[in-house]
């Protein structure tokens, strides 16, 4: 299981510490949802996950203004006792003396934000759902061309090192060489980093180790990308039968997500750069409702049927 560290949240998301006397380097986060404990501070905690970090808008802060000491103290107590990841108050709101000796007595964090509790919310589940989503690594190489981001994958040596390079001195944008790190943050998005030990570094065979910051500058180099399609290099077989049309659509699965993929035999000669930047502007084409080999099938049907109707027209007369 993934776990975010408290001190990493409060850096990220600027969360100011009303609580200076519990420490919160220990603290860690398991849950990438949040929960708003509206109903919890009404008494009600059948159900209630106190794994969540714990948000208090405008409305829960209203209602725990009416409420006399001897309530609050009942529900803070009761609240606190869960051990909550923290408590984190919105718009700049402020914790009554009592939400703060309680919290310090249980050693829960007390936050605040000056952001609108419905903007927060959705901020802190984005970077909760990215930091602990599902992740493996995969041995490849991962390039940003035309916006697309193109997952390079092969047996060690057929060359997704030099293919990167070439597209690089072309414009396009390394993300990560020999292993990248893929985390699925949806069904729909996986997202490709490379570690940080070997951020922005190629190896060559032959000449050894190159950082493509160095040498191309920052725009050569992208921190992270999504993946968008995979292209799966491997050694010309002559007795295989590649697609040569490309009608249906080939996917792999990764993490559970499946990405476009396209084989690409290798063999002396070929351009890989071109290749794959023409398959990462195809891929664009395809999404925005253009299919090259639909449209050339549409045509030779067209043609067949203009040249039968004019045979049977001819054999009419």
């Amino acid at each position: 299981m993934y776990t975010v560290e408290l001190a990493s949240i409060i850096d990220k998301l600027k969360l100011l510490n009303l609580t200076s006397e519990v420490d919160v380097s220990d603290i860690e986060v398991t849950q990438s949802d949040i929960n708003r404990p509206a109903i919890q501070l009404a008494g009600f905690f059948n159900y209630f996950d106190a794994e969540r970090v714990q948000i208090i808008g405008k409305v829960e802060h209203t209602y725990l203004e009416t409420l006399d000491d001897d309530r609050k103290n009942e529900i803070y107590n009761r609240l606190f006792s869960y051990h909550i990841p923290c408590l984190i108050l919105s718009r700049e709101l402020e914790p009554d003396e009592l939400m703060i000796t309680m919290a310090t007595k249980y050693k829960v964090p007390i936050l605040q934000t000056s952001k609108t509790t419905s903007y927060f919310m959705s901020e802190i589940i984005r970077y909760l759902k990215v930091e602990l989503a599902p992740r493996i690594s995969i041995h490849g190489v991962l390039v940003d061309v035309y916006g697309e981001g193109i997952l390079i994958m092969g047996e060690s040596g057929i060359g997704k090192s030099e293919a990167a390079l070439e597209l690089i001195k072309r414009g396009h944008r390394l993300v990560a060489d020999d292993v990248v790190e893929i985390k699925k943050v949806s069904d729909d998005t996986l997202l490709g980093t490379s570690p940080d030990i070997i951020r922005y570094f190629i190896e060559l065979r032959g000449i050894g180790i190159v950082d493509c910051k160095t040498l191309f500058g920052v725009e050569s180099v992208k921190e992270k990308e999504t993946i968008d399609l995979v292209i799966k290099l491997e050694v010309w077989d002559s007795q295989k039968e590649y697609d040569r049309l490309g009608m249906t659509e080939e996917y792999t699965e990764i993490l559970g997500n499946k990405v476009v993929c396209h084989s690409i035999p290798i063999r002396p000669g070929r351009n890989l750069a071109i290749i794959v930047e023409s398959a990462a502007i195809n891929h664009r084409q395809k999404l925005m409702g253009y299919n090259a080999a639909i449209e050339l099938n549409n045509r030779v049907m067209d043609n067949l049927q203009k040249r039968t109707k004019e045979r049977e027209e001819k054999e009419k007369l």
